[in-house]
């Protein structure tokens, strides 16, 4: 497993832009495929996207934020990152950065290590 640390959560008026990374520990970060999931209080913590050891050419995203969030890694730093662009008050939520050694998967359950969550709030 890597411990992963998230942060660039905040406050944000509609339309605008949050940058979250997501820094993980240890030397095999670039085996892993890493995911953002969120969270609002009572729903299920859904998928919002995920890429793959290899990089931008391997992504997904969840319909909700296609067009909208971009997901990139870079190795290099050990961080992966979501650009958060023309956000909506319904993107209001726990964000949360999480890895698997699995290929490219949207499954909750399939990731087994996962950052404390940042807070993302989209208001006027």
């Amino acid at each position: 497993q890597v411990q992963l640390v998230e942060s660039g959560g905040g406050w944000v008026q509609p339309g605008g832009s949050l940058r979250l990374s997501c820094a993980a520990s240890g030397r095999t970060f670039r085996f892993y495929t890493m995911g953002w999931f969120r969270h609002t209080p009572g729903k299920e913590r859904d998928f919002v996207a995920a890429i793959s050891w290899s990089g931008s050419s391997n992504t997904d995203y969840a319909d909700s934020v296609k067009g909208r969030f971009t997901i990139s890694r870079d190795n290099a730093k050990n961080t992966v990152y979501l650009q958060m662009n023309s956000l909506k008050p319904e993107d209001t939520a726990v964000y949360y950065c999480a890895a698997t050694r699995l290929s490219m998967t949207t499954r909750e359950t399939s990731y087994d290590s996962w950052g404390q969550g940042t807070q993302v709030t989209v208001s006027s």
